[in-house]
């Protein structure tokens, strides 16, 4: 008998981003881990509709363990990326830091984590202050930890 196939992983539909990620996975992280001078990780989530997974590149930074991204989509656009609300739909998500491949529970930070965790992203990318101040909606902040 012979071992099941990995699923098939669809990267972003921007193509920069999908560009990113296949370089990142190609490199084992060596290539892309640290882009635009900022800490990058790719999250891989599980599409809502289609149950299909999906694959991104985004800025973090760590928290006690934990990795923290910022929901932002289109420098702060009308509505929540893709990636985000499929990880509400299923927050077990798979993440690769570097070489470092785990999977790991997503979840939106709490009102009271939401201040200071916000203002550790902004510190490493100052423009999500720019893109909150201009977005009809609030930017959630994730927090991804090991399963």
């Amino acid at each position: 008998m012979s071992a099941p196939r990995p699923e098939e992983v669809t990267d972003s539909p921007y193509a920069g981003v999908a560009e990113h990620v296949r370089r990142y996975i190609a490199s084992d992280g060596r290539d892309g881990h640290l882009e635009a001078g900022v800490t990058n990780l790719v999250l891989t989530t599980r599409g809502r509709k289609t149950g299909k997974l999906r694959r991104t590149a985004m800025f973090y930074t760590e928290d006690d363990g934990r990795y923290v991204v910022i929901a932002s989509h289109m420098s702060g656009g009308p509505v929540h990326p893709d990636w985000y609300q499929n990880l509400v739909a299923n927050p077990e998500v798979h993440v690769q830091v570097g070489p470092d491949k785990f999977d790991a529970v997503a979840r939106t930070a709490t009102a009271d984590e939401k201040p200071r965790l916000w203002a550790k992203m902004t510190e490493l990318w100052p423009a999500y202050d720019t893109y909150q101040a201009t977005a009809p909606r609030e930017i959630p902040v994730v927090v991804i930890e090991r399963a």
